[in-house]
């Protein structure tokens, strides 16, 4: 299982690109901050970020937080974060 979540997050980080329209951040335990931010995403600590970003307490789609922050979550990014708005 693990050796499968390196081969997709990978992948990810390989083909993965915002094209500059929004950045992403990686939330993972298993990624090092070097590996992540030397292909020009950002990283934040897991448990940092489900402290800050409730993962049960966030919805798909935009989201806006008690500070005003909004952010578009997405639980697994691999089925679409990268098509385009005709397709939803």
């Amino acid at each position: 299982m693990f050796l499968a979540f390196l081969r997709a997050a990978t992948a990810h980080l390989i083909h993965g690109s915002s094209e500059g329209r929004f950045s992403i951040t990686y939330c993972t335990r298993r990624l090092m901050r070097a590996e992540v931010e030397g292909v020009h995403f950002n990283k934040m600590p897991y448990d940092e970020a489900v402290l800050r970003y409730d993962p049960a307490a966030l919805k798909p789609g935009w989201n806006t937080l008690p500070g005003g922050e909004e952010i578009h979550y997405i639980s697994n990014p691999a089925p679409g974060l990268w098509a385009g708005r005709n397709r939803y």
